[in-house]
Order: structure tokens, then C-alpha cells, then sequence
């Protein structure tokens, strides 16, 4: 493929992503995430990397970090959109510690492993991979997640799996599983 085919099917698929997510953050009750969702990914920094790496069956960065050990728009990407579970993680003294992911961001987050499944599996989506790809991205994810925000995703995952989409992404059924869950772990820490 060459570097004009590649550009432009990359700014597809950028786009499409970011159609779903809007698609969905509107579904969720948070417009204005989705609108600016994923901006950065237009930035040189980003976007020149992701063209060259892109294949169109899974994300260019995978493809780097594969070639290179790393990857540069990877590391940018995720210090600054705050969705990112990579964003609410901190060191001190040697010991990583997830933080817990304010609610806008946690929900934008699951808009886009939600979109992300449907854009990397076109045709074969189905509402099942969602939670499927996050059990395995858990267990060879090296980033340190704060628990609550482990059952946030865990629970709604498997609502969307078992429910559907429109069922998961209900802004009330999110609110009360965030309080909840987020609520149960302060007790638990203050305990």
C-alpha cells in the first residue's frame, strides 16, 4: 500500500472511530467528550507515525511498539486525552497506583473500546468482543487501574455483552453503577 493510499485510509478509519464515539457519547449523555474525542490523533506527532504503521486490521501503534519497542504517538496520545486509563496513572516511591477516573472520562473510555471493537471488526462486530478484549487487555496490560474503576468496566462490559449497547450506554444505569462502585471502594478505604 502506498503512503497516499495509507494516509487516506487512515483518516478514515480516525474519522469513522471518532463518528462512533461521538455516536455513542451522545447515547451515554456526554456530547461534548465525543466531539473532542481523539483530536491529538491529527497532530503530526500522531498522525505521521500512525500512517506509516497502518495496516488497517489493528491499530498502527500496536504495529510500532511490534517494530520499534515503542511508540511515540502512543505516548503522546495518552498524555493528553483523559480517557486513557495510561492518563490516571501514578508513581511514587517505585509503586504505580491507579487513580480513580473522574466520570465524563471513565464513561468516554468505555465509547471507545466500544468503538474501537466495531471499527477494528467491521462486519464481524459483535456486542461480545467488547468485554472478550478487555479481559484480555487487563491481563497483559502492565498500566496499574484503580479497582473501582476495574469494576466499573468489568460491570458495564458485561451489560453491553449481555444487554446490548443501547442498554449499557443508558446515562442513568451509568451514573448509579459509577456512584455505586465508586462509593463501595471510599467505604472500603476509609475501613
Amino acid at each position: 500500500m502506498n503512503i497516499i493510499v495509507k494516509t487516506f485510509k487512515h483518516l478514515h478509519t480516525v474519522n469513522k472511530h471518532r463518528w462512533y464515539v461521538f455516536k455513542y457519547s451522545i447515547k451515554a449523555g456526554i456530547p461534548f467528550r465525543g466531539l473532542v474525542h481523539d483530536l491529538s490523533k491529527y497532530s503530526p506527532t500522531e498522525f505521521f507515525e500512525s500512517v506509516k504503521y497502518f495496516d488497517g486490521h489493528k491499530s498502527p501503534l500496536t504495529l510500532a511498539k511490534l517494530d520499534k519497542g515503542y511508540s511515540e504517538a502512543l505516548l503522546h496520545h495518552k498524555g493528553r486525552n483523559k480517557h486513557h486509563l495510561e492518563y490516571w496513572e501514578d508513581a511514587t516511591d517505585n509503586i504505580r497506583v491507579g487513580i480513580l477516573m473522574p466520570y465524563k472520562y471513565i464513561v468516554e473510555s468505555i465509547c471507545d473500546k466500544i468503538s474501537a471493537t466495531k471499527v477494528y471488526n467491521g462486519k464481524n462486530f459483535n456486542q461480545k468482543q467488547i468485554l472478550e478484549i478487555w479481559k484480555k487487555e487487563v491481563k497483559k496490560n502492565p498500566t496499574a487501574i484503580h479497582p473501582a474503576v476495574l469494576e466499573f468496566y468489568d460491570t458495564v462490559l458485561a451489560k453491553i455483552a449481555e444487554d446490548g449497547i443501547n442498554a449499557g450506554l443508558k446515562p442513568k444505569y451509568l451514573k448509579q453503577t459509577y456512584n455505586t462502585i465508586k462509593n463501595k471502594h471510599i467505604k472500603k478505604n476509609k475501613s
